[in-house]
């Protein structure tokens, strides 16, 4: 069986229209809160949210359903995701709840779980909890005085602004350095501030003024331009651009151009291959990374694993074979040795540690391979639109097979459905960028004539 509700994050969809209505967030409480429940000590989810309208709607809905099956809630607000998964293991909670669409416009929303350990659930966890929804749920109401209770965590804010500065080397400060911060008028629009100016820091601040309609409007890390106009006009170090819920980064050197999750995870790489704190010498991202990182890696000695696309699948990997360092391109940074998935600001401050011990500015420690040329070509599908049927219509499976004769062994074609959105995406890499534009554009336009548009 394959799941239907879940994505490769969660659930999401557009808020107040099925799934993420209120009657659905309350089952899906009820379902999981089931899951988790087991032994006699009392039960407990921690929930919290990034800043859109909608999660007024879906926070006391799911909190409904977890109380129904006898499981207390700790509420803690907007904060971002790795935060909610570093408070479910801190409060040895049963389950963590994240309600955010990360870097999707304020009129979606989404579902995200983490299991006991702060990890987010597997595959078969999440079918497991789809079944129990099939099935009903009758069976796991509890009787009017096994009903859950829900308070709010007052300190949940800085805990995680503690644990964040604990990642950061105890002998460094950030004294001196002017950093930019865009929060996305979302989850960290409190916490990353704080954080990097009690760690000695001149902050700018970009994006802390949410109103539950400007979430990643034309800010954050999808929307690069303020961050790179204010570094520049600033005169500061560097610049880094949250997401909706800051578990990735984007950022941006002194000069206003921008670094993406490769150069970070080639620094971070390169700097604990020295050290000897990479576990297996290895980095695990996805098959988006650019096969610059990968040659460059090659270069120390270090593999590159690939996995499909989403930081769960990152995690997962690295989980099963001891690896310490993941990420994806985008910016999903994951350190495991002190996060659970991926944490933008801890991830920020590994490279403005680098940054103080160096000495040197941005734009040499963060620029340490040459990128292959690389297209990416979002085609957004008409509703009702399957993108399967499309991958799988003739036309289209003989532009790929064109791509790829064209392409041989000195690039890369990758075609994929998007887990959160309607979308179908196509990526070209290869040497020259010519030959990238040219059959980028073959494969999208076959694709976007197979779907009518």
């Amino acid at each position: 069986m394959t799941r239907k509700l879940f994505g490769t994050d969660g659930v999401r969809g557009t808020a107040n229209a099925e799934p993420m209505t209120a009657e659905t967030a309350l089952r899906i409480g009820m379902a999981a809160g089931s899951h988790f429940i087991r032994g006699d000590h009392r039960h407990v989810a921690v929930i919290g949210k990034d800043t859109r309208l909608s999660g007024y709607l879906l926070e006391p809905a799911l909190t409904a359903g977890f109380v129904a099956v006898g499981m207390d809630v700790v509420l803690v607000g907007p904060l971002p995701t790795p935060a909610v998964a570093m408070l479910t293991r801190s409060l040895r909670a049963d389950l963590g709840v994240v309600i955010s669409a990360s870097h999707n416009p304020y009129q979606d929303n989404g579902i995200k779980l983490f299991g006991p350990d702060g990890y987010k659930l597997s595959d078969e966890v999440e079918l497991e909890i789809e079944t129990k929804l099939d099935n009903g749920l009758e069976q796991f109401r509890v009787g009017p005085d096994k009903l859950g209770r829900a308070r709010r965590l007052d300190d949940a804010l800085g805990r995680y602004i503690e644990y964040v500065k604990n990642t950061f080397p105890r002998h460094l400060r950030l004294d001196g350095l002017k950093i930019v911060v865009d929060c996305a008028n979302g989850a960290a629009y409190r916490v990353a501030p704080t954080v990097l100016w009690e760690l000695g820091a001149e902050v700018v601040k970009l994006g802390v003024d949410p109103d539950g309609l400007n979430i990643n409007k034309g800010c954050g890390s999808l929307a690069v331009d303020a961050l790179c106009a204010a570094v520049v006009t600033h005169g500061a170090d560097l610049g880094l651009a949250l997401d909706g819920d800051a578990d990735r980064v984007v950022m941006c050197d002194e000069h206003g151009q921008i670094v993406d999750g490769d150069q970070v995870m080639a620094l971070i790489a390169s700097l604990w291959h020295k050290q000897g704190r990479l576990k297996g010498d290895t980095v695990v991202a996805t098959v988006m990374s650019n096969l610059g990182l990968e040659k460059y890696l090659a270069q120390m000695g270090v593999a590159l694993l690939r996995t499909p696309v989403g930081d769960r699948y990152v995690v997962e990997r690295m989980r099963a074979d001891g690896f310490n360092l993941g990420g994806e391109q985008s910016g999903h940074i994951v350190l495991s040795d002190t996060s659970t998935t991926g944490d933008g600001l801890v991830a920020g401050l590994q490279v403005l540690a680098a940054l103080v011990e160096s000495g040197q500015p941005a734009s040499r420690v963060l620029r340490l391979f040459e990128p292959y040329p690389q297209k990416l070509v979002n085609i957004r599908l008409p509703e009702g639109t399957s993108a399967a049927s499309l991958l799988d219509s003739d036309p289209v499976k003989r532009a790929i097979a064109a791509a790829e004769r064209s392409l041989a062994q000195s690039g890369r074609l990758l075609i994929r459905k998007s887990g959160t959105e309607p979308l179908i995406r196509v990526m070209v890499e290869c040497a020259e960028a010519v030959q990238v534009e040219s059959i980028a554009n073959d494969v999208a336009g076959a694709v976007k004539k197979a779907a009518g548009l």
